[in-house]
């Protein structure tokens, strides 16, 4: 007898990886989560404090691969100090900054979510 789609089913624990990376930073991870055998889906995004392309990794996982998952995220996403022009004045009356300002940019901020249902269509 054949069970109906619909039925209800104990699924496998799984926990969903959310990494904002640099836009520098994205293809390095991607190819390495995906050598690895890791489901990556790429949202291109914009914002911080730089206002720079950035992307947003989503990966869906099992709970004994998560640190694996972060340890190939950590590898390709590297920090270094990048040079912020600020385009602005400050307020009246304030000096305005004539040198650039070095600002750390890079590494990854990560996000390890349970997921309450998980599907692969």
């Amino acid at each position: 007898m054949d069970t109906p789609k619909d039925s209800p089913t104990t699924p496998e624990p799984m926990q969903l990886i959310v990494a904002i990376v640099q836009d520098e930073d994205a293809g390095l991870a991607t190819d390495a989560l995906t050598t690895a055998g890791f489901r990556v889906t790429r949202i291109n995004t914009l914002g911080g404090f730089l206002r720079k392309g950035n992307a947003t990794l989503a990966i869906a996982t099992e709970p004994s691969q998560v640190q694996r998952a972060l340890l190939l995220i950590r590898d390709n996403c590297e920090r270094r100090s990048e040079f912020f022009v600020p385009t602005a004045p400050g307020e009246i009356g304030e000096p305005y900054p004539l040198e650039p300002i070095p600002v750390q940019v890079g590494g990854a901020t990560i996000f390890v979510l349970d997921i309450e249902r998980f599907e692969r269509l």
